[in-house]
């Protein structure tokens, strides 16, 4: 008899719900991390009373009933509406694209005026049967918009030109003709109340977690200590490599401390043009407190400006570059793991997947049904 059923490598949603689900029926369980804190990108940490997002801002969304009902057991969350704000050289717009946006862009008035707009600059623009992703861009919002809102924002976020990547990265943009700036269109969002740490420790309980605990140093005898692995981790990194790397984007945030109330009014304002080098600053006060006054209370805020780079072995990976030749590399990585006796892999980084909070979270409960 091994000392437990499952070993969870990654504190992250992925494993914090397999955790959660797994005690849940019976069963004895061991997380490992080897980052000192838990609950993976979404860890929150403290500072001057702010819940400072660590690895970039999480807002929750989903039309997801049964993940709701699910999530909202270990947090309450507040009402947090994601409407970031486009600076382009100093000129502000708002996001998504809605008629605020067309309203300053083209001096529209009606929705049918910023439809013909955007018909128009599709026609000169010759679009028929978009190929990349300028030109489904182009076709959902015209030329104006792209050159001054997607084009710089998109190739400084990939670090490739916007007529190399997929069109499919875009089709998920929303274009709105109507004033609604309500990023997400989801039936529920917000942010847990006291930040994602204490929601991700809630979720683990009483679970046994070790924290600087790095898997493939003591594969070995971590694996003899359980009948099953939960692998949260690079799927490629759990092979070594040994069919190569693939390819992820990652961001670097230089997060600092500001002796002023309110640096610029807004959660998230979007740097479109090519020159300005980060991509977005946050200021995490505006995720907590709303837009009320209530943030006055604290006379200092904190503001992260977030670089987006390339990623290379020892970097955190964030986005994976899903193209087809790491799609290609990807189920080549797949077929192996499929071939491994009592392993999982499963979240972002296992399944080298872009996945929104929710639906990770929907792909745990799911294995748990399975699994479980």
């Amino acid at each position: 008899m091994k000392q437990y059923d499952y070993l969870i490598v990654g504190s992250g949603l992925y494993g914090a719900v397999f955790a959660q689900q797994a005690v849940a029926k019976g069963k004895k369980v061991l997380v490992i991390d080897k980052r000192p804190n838990i609950a993976g990108n979404v860890y929150t940490e403290d500072m001057e009373k702010i819940h400072v997002h660590k690895y970039g801002a999480h807002i929750f969304h989903t039309n997801n009933k049964e993940v709701w009902n699910y999530i909202t057991k270990f947090a309450e969350f507040n009402r947090f509406t994601n409407s970031p704000v486009a600076n382009y050289k100093g000129e502000l717009y708002s996001l998504p694209f809605n008629m605020y946006t067309f309203n300053k862009m083209w001096g529209v008035i009606t929705p049918q005026e910023a439809a013909d707009k955007i018909k128009q600059q599709k026609k000169e623009a010759g679009i028929t049967e978009p190929k990349n992703l300028e030109e489904q861009a182009i076709s959902l919002v015209g030329t104006d918009i792209y050159e001054k809102l997607i084009k710089g924002y998109t190739e400084k976020q990939w670090g490739r030109p916007c007529t190399e990547l997929p069109s499919f990265i875009i089709k998920r943009l929303p274009v709105r003709l109507t004033f609604d700036n309500n990023y997400f269109n989801a039936l529920y969002q917000g942010i847990p109340v006291g930040g994602y740490t204490k929601m991700v420790a809630n979720m683990l309980g009483d679970v046994e977690v070790r924290l600087n605990t790095d898997y493939f140093e003591n594969k070995e005898e971590l694996d003899a200590l359980a009948e099953k692995v939960i692998y949260t981790g690079p799927i490629d990194a759990y092979f070594d490599y040994k069919l190569g790397a693939l390819e992820y984007r990652s961001v670097r945030f230089e997060t600092e401390v500001l002796d002023q109330l309110n640096f610029q009014g807004n959660a998230a304002v979007n740097y479109t043009d090519v020159e300005t080098p980060w991509t977005r600053i946050i200021e995490h006060k505006w995720f907590e407190f709303g837009k009320d006054e209530e943030g006055k209370d604290l006379p200092k805020t904190v503001i992260s400006r977030e670089y987006s780079s390339e990623w290379k072995l020892g970097d955190e990976p964030y986005y994976p570059v899903n193209d087809e030749k790491n799609g290609k590399l990807y189920e080549e990585y797949k077929k192996l793991a499929e071939k491994e006796e009592n392993i999982i892999f499963g979240g972002r980084l296992g399944e080298y997947k872009y996945y929104d909070m929710d639906a990770v979270i929907a792909a745990a409960l799911d294995m748990c049904e399975k699994e479980l």
